[in-house]
């Protein structure tokens, strides 16, 4: 579920129908349909992590905000003091037929290291904890099943326990409108904290990929600030 807000620094107004996703065009406040699904993950600064997933083919739509948290309609300040116990999360909207949460969970586990808890590289505070929200239950169990698969690969190459909060039907509010999409913005500062394990995620229980092994030779989590250095573009298949 979410909120149609847009909350400002100093007052709190209707974030308005139509606002557009800067490289994907659609609506940031896309309703799915019954042949698409929404799923929210945060992976440290939002900023980083909605472009890994916009880049994904098969995916409608993104955008930032804040889930997990207390407080109605929070402000970015007031997430960062750490208060109102939000996590800075990005919605991803999709086609089913084209890409499967399967897909979107390699992705998260993929592009951040989950193990650091309230942390996520050089980035301090509750807001940057991993996490995982979901709508309905079959989410809620795909997730826990990669989050099994994941951690018994992380434990062989010796990382600690991963600290991703897993959970269903919390709120989410659109971050501020400068926010969005805001590395494909011009003269936005690049940045992103994520620390990949580059410990690649393999077929688990319920797993059913779509996307064919050249889609994720478009990432190199070898490279430090992979997501940085590459395109705003969605890959093709």
């Amino acid at each position: 579920m979410f909120k149609n807000w847009l909350t400002k620094e100093k007052e709190n107004s209707y974030y308005p129908e139509g606002v557009k996703h800067f490289v994907l065009g659609n609506n940031i406040n896309y309703k799915p349909s019954n042949k698409q699904s929404e799923i929210y993950f945060g992976c440290g600064c939002f900023w980083g992590a909605e472009k890994g997933f916009w880049k994904l083919p098969g995916v409608i739509t993104t955008a930032v905000g804040y889930a997990g948290g207390d407080n109605e309609n929070p402000t970015y300040r007031q997430v960062c003091s750490g208060n109102t116990n939000h996590a800075e999360v990005v919605r991803v909207v999709w086609e089913k037929s084209e890409i499967d949460i399967s897909d979107l969970l390699k992705m998260f586990w993929e592009c951040h290291d989950p193990t650091q808890g309230n942390r996520q590289g050089n980035d301090c505070g509750s807001q940057y904890r991993s996490a995982i929200f979901t709508n309905n239950k079959e989410h809620l169990e795909i997730a826990f099943k990669s989050l099994n698969a994941y951690q018994n690969l992380l434990t062989q190459e010796k990382f600690g326990s991963i600290t991703t909060e897993v959970s269903s039907n919390q709120t989410f509010y659109f971050a501020e409108e400068y926010h969005q999409q805001y590395l494909a913005k011009p003269g936005s500062r690049p940045y992103c904290s994520a620390m990949p394990t580059n410990i690649s995620l393999q077929n688990f229980p319920g797993s059913d990929y779509k996307l064919s092994t050249s889609i994720w030779e478009n990432f190199n989590w070898e490279e430090n600030h992979c997501v940085l250095r590459s395109s705003n573009d969605p890959i093709k298949k």
